[in-house]
């Protein structure tokens, strides 16, 4: 809240002091951020009118203001009742310029579109949507903010961690003299967290009260905030490896990275962290590193438990398309549940950024000849199609370059079917694949760098790819929508004779855009193999790939070695629940597709494995399940080079600022414990968890050693899970991180944490050591 706003019952004099203090803070954390005083910061800080936009018959005029923290937006949410609301920029996903979003096209006119923006959140909460008093306004506006949230972005953890703690001590200083009381003291340790004894807060207050003034001020905070922030379990690596000298020399630290940390390296790669996370310019002068260099070095990603160079896309990107996992959503339209929730073009924005690479367009016939996506016989609000490509256009090849599939579930009568196939042309023009590769007909896929930047259509076609095209312009096809066949089936049911195929008239337009991903019915394994093309692809509801996953594993991989499986979730998951897909991976199943709206265990699982190779939504196969002279089995495991037997030995020592769940409740204190998980084949799945610490959020410390037998590590994911306790009900979610076994580093490493929604948590972590040795 501002200065202004906080000081309604201060006198004149006070007032004029404390503008002046909070002045000065935003100062602070300007420079903090790396902005100082730059002047789109200042602008932001000034804050402004703009009209926010809901409807057409509601736009008011409303405040918008960054706060002195630098972090958190204060916007007026009723003027007539002066109420107002804050929101941190850390929620903030994008700031768009223009009518962006469907409200701003939907609620107001093109002529204006240079005045419109929008802030776009992480999640659920709606966009906010505004238009300013002119073109130059706007631009103003979304670009201090994204200055704003890209230095918020780049802060390390060490200075986010510094940002926060910061700041809560702000909070803490209610009457804002610049000095701690004791009850301050308390509060603070309260919002960071951490709940303590009426002794142990003396005792540390007593401490820093170096004067005897009953308040901490000045250099005592500092000493107060170092004491609080001692990391103990890293000044003991230090010692020990710096020889309990007070910096530790290049020779010191590259022992420590070739036994510790089990990395290759030579003197120059030590030379190299010294000059790059020192803190001390006359120790970087003498290729020393005191404590200070060596906590910056484990807080950025040398000191990650994700290896660095997997951080980009190291992957050989030139393998067939079949050999890859596909990062892939299912009914992607859908914000929420499958029954009445809202379908719209921001739920495939949301998709697209998270590297999903294929997205389905579930296709009716609507209103004036457009055709319109949305959950068939269901109270699902409807989109139209040409919103969806557009958007889809725009947003595909942001994070990733590599191909996105459009998945059609076409229910359309074939005018509308042409209206798709114009729209799908003239929105994407030359990104869509409308012709194979190269100049003859291609008897496999090509790879994923063959096809960057392009749009591959799945759906049915009329004939054959190498066949010549059929003269009529529709003809009749089995039904085009999997799903609704699956659905209308009980598992292991057989359609009574008598019963005709549903049919539908399918239009050559939008036939001939579908090239390597024809959709086909899957009748059995041997059926597959002698009479279906490489292009042509079955999707299986979860039920029945779970079935043959489990019962006819071998049979499955080969079949994936030569065709694309897309797996998709059963229609009873009204809720937009989520399926293990970690089976189906193990299958060689490469569009495992999940309900990326629902955040869930599941959808941990698929960020966590598509966490390698630059987050590109595309992941190669392991050989064994690439190679068909192997015959790999995860159910049944036999010896073959997919048997990698690994210890894998955890030590989890601490954690760091851990969230509080309830922020309205200050004595609302965690109790954690860090759950365990690993995640493959049938026998490498297991679990293990810490004991609980009481009342400890900010720096709870554990170590606890837990031990894993991993049998195919290269199929396996790792997942850190820290919840807090509840002896009476279930526990609490607070964070969790999961990574591929393969791409995880040894040593002393420091786990990053994320929301239930997959966002990184800035300033909390946990510490860990990790070693993994060959098993005998």
């Amino acid at each position: 809240m501002s200065c202004l706003r906080k000081s309604r019952q201060r006198t004149l004099s006070e007032d004029l002091i404390y503008q002046e203090q909070c002045k000065n803070f935003a100062q602070e954390n300007g420079k903090r951020l790396g902005l100082g005083e730059d002047a789109d910061l200042q602008f932001l800080q000034r804050g402004g009118d703009l009209l926010k936009v809901k409807s057409n018959s509601w736009k008011k005029t409303r405040f918008l203001q960054l706060n002195e923290d630098c972090k958190t937006v204060w916007h007026q949410s009723n003027k007539r009742f002066k109420s107002h609301k804050v929101f941190s920029l850390e929620e903030v996903n994008s700031v768009r310029h223009g009518r962006q979003t469907e409200g701003l096209k939907k609620y107001t006119e093109p002529s204006i579109e240079d005045r419109c923006f929008s802030i776009v959140f992480i999640g659920r909460r709606k966009n906010l949507d505004f238009i300013a008093s002119s073109k130059d306004e706007a631009k103003q506006w979304v670009r201090s903010l994204e200055k704003v949230i890209d230095s918020i972005r780049n802060l390390n953890r060490q200075q986010n961690s510094e940002h926060w703690i910061y700041n809560c001590m702000r909070k803490a200083d209610k009457n804002g003299d610049n000095k701690m009381t004791l009850k301050e003291v308390k509060n603070f340790m309260r919002q960071i967290n951490m709940e303590v004894d009426d002794d142990y807060a003396q005792l540390l207050f007593t401490k820093c009260d170096t004067s005897k003034s009953g308040t901490l001020e000045g250099s005592e905070i500092k000493d107060f905030y170092d004491l609080l922030t001692y990391r103990e379990e890293v000044d003991e690596i230090f010692k020990k490896y710096g020889n309990y000298k007070e910096q530790m020399s290049s020779d010191d630290l590259l022992n420590f990275l070739q036994h510790e940390q089990r990395e290759p390296v030579g003197l120059e790669y030590a030379d190299k962290i010294i000059q790059k996370y020192e803190v001390d310019e006359t120790a970087k002068q003498m290729k020393q590193m005191t404590k200070g260099g060596f906590l910056m070095y484990f807080n950025h990603d040398e000191g990650s438990i994700f290896n660095p160079a997997h951080k980009d896309v190291y992957q050989d990107m030139r393998q067939p398309l079949n050999h890859y996992f596909i990062s892939s959503s299912h009914n992607t339209y859908l914000m929420e549940d499958q029954l009445k929730g809202p379908s719209s073009t921001e739920a495939y924005i949301k998709a697209l950024l998270k590297g999903c690479r294929c997205v389905e367009l579930d296709c009716w016939d609507g209103a004036n000849g457009e055709p319109v996506i949305y959950h068939g016989y269901t109270l699902t609000s409807k989109v139209l199609f040409k919103d969806v490509i557009q958007a889809i256009h725009e947003y595909a090849f942001k994070t990733s370059k590599f191909p996105v599939i459009l998945s059609l579930e076409n229910h359309c009568t074939v005018a509308q079917q042409k209206t798709m196939a114009r729209h799908l042309t003239s929105i994407l023009g030359s990104a869509l694949l409308t012709q194979p590769l190269g100049n003859n007909m291609p008897r496999t896929f090509p790879g994923p760098e063959e096809l960057k930047g392009r749009f591959l259509i799945k759906g049915k076609r009329l004939n054959k790819l190498d066949a010549a095209f059929n003269n009529n312009s529709t003809e009749d096809v089995d039904c085009v929508s999997e799903e609704d066949e699956s659905a209308e089936l009980k598992e292991n049911e057989v359609k009574p004779k008598d019963q005709k195929s549903k049919k539908i008239q399918l239009a050559k337009e939008l036939s001939d855009l579908v090239i390597y991903c024809k959709s086909v019915h899957f009748s059995s394994f041997d059926h597959s193999k002698g009479n279906q093309a490489f292009y042509e692809m079955a999707s299986f509801k979860e039920s029945k790939a779970e079935n043959l996953a489990e019962n006819s594993a071998t049979e499955y991989i080969h079949h994936n070695m030569d065709k694309l499986s897309r797996i998709y979730p059963v229609g009873s998951r009204t809720d937009s629940s989520n399926y293990n897909p970690v089976p189906l991976w193990n299958a060689g199943c490469q569009l495992v597709a999940l309900n990326f709206q629902t955040p869930c265990r599941e959808m941990d699982l698929n960020q966590g494995c598509f966490l390698p190779n630059g987050q590109c939504g595309y992941k190669l196969k392991p050989e064994f399940l690439r190679n068909p002279a192997l015959q790999f089995n995860p159910v049944n495991l036999s010896v073959g080079p997919w048997l990698q037997k690994k210890n894998l030995h955890l030590m989890i020592i601490s954690a760091q600022q851990l969230p509080k769940l309830n922020k309205d409740k200050l004595t609302s204190i965690v109790d954690p414990l860090v759950k365990v998980e690993v995640c493959g084949i049938p026998a490498d799945n297991a679990m293990q968890q810490t004991h609980h610490i009481n009342n400890n959020g900010f720096n709870p410390m554990w170590n606890t050693r837990l031990k894993f037998l991993v049998y195919v590590p290269e199929l396996a994911l790792v997942r850190f899970l820290v919840e807090d306790y509840d002896n009476s009900s279930l526990n609490d979610f607070v964070g969790q991180y999961t990574i591929p076994l393969t791409s995880m580093q040894m040593g002393y490493r420091h786990v990053p944490l994320l929301t239930k929604r997959g966002d990184l948590i800035p300033s909390a972590g946990l510490f860990v050591h990790i070693m993994i040795l060959d098993a005998q």
